[in-house]
């Protein structure tokens, strides 16, 4: 039985990081990851990414901000403590809906951004306590970090795969 072994081309240019995974797909290995220090045009095609699902959170957060917001106006206007400010009638939510606007609007947004801060948090494990794996002191910087999973018989062609598509160093 044979072991699965992470593999780490580091690179200090996009292009060649680029070209490399493009020489790497060619030979049927694929990509598991790339770290990067900043966004790369085409890399989430070029490895396969799938299109995330993040945005959904997003919109379920914003959705639950605003059921909340309207929950609290409702009790607190119209059931617990019902008052005529300005003429406005206290009876129903409806009636008085353009008022309600503005927090509402507020409330959606304030869930939104904290769901959605939890939730990168939470699925980057950027936790209170957690050590980063850090590959190469330089991977935030300006090297661009590789990984590919092979099999330990493998792991002798990959890496000469990936010192042949110009990777500054390889780490296993």
């Amino acid at each position: 039985m044979s072991h699965k072994k992470l593999i780490y081309g580091i690179f200090d240019d996009e292009d060649v990081l680029m070209r490399g995974i493009k020489t790497l797909k060619e030979h049927g290995i694929a990509v598991k990851d790339v770290i990067s220090p900043y966004p790369i045009h085409g890399l989430d095609s070029a490895i396969g990414l799938n299109r995330t699902r993040i945005s959904i959170c997003c919109f379920l957060y914003g959705i639950t901000g605003t059921c909340l917001a309207l929950l609290m106006m409702w009790y607190m206007n119209i059931f617990d403590w019902p008052m005529d400010i300005g003429g406005k009638p206290s009876f129903a939510l409806y009636k008085n809906l353009p008022a309600f606007i503005p927090v509402t609007f507020e409330s959606t947004v304030l869930c939104a951004a904290h769901g959605m801060v939890i939730t990168f948090y939470l699925r980057s494990k950027l936790l209170p306590g957690v050590e980063p794996h850090v590959i190469h002191p330089r991977q935030a910087d300006d090297y661009f970090v590789m990984s590919v999973e092979a099999d330990e018989n493998k792991v002798s062609t990959i890496e000469g795969m990936l010192k042949q598509s110009g990777a500054v160093e390889i780490k296993c």
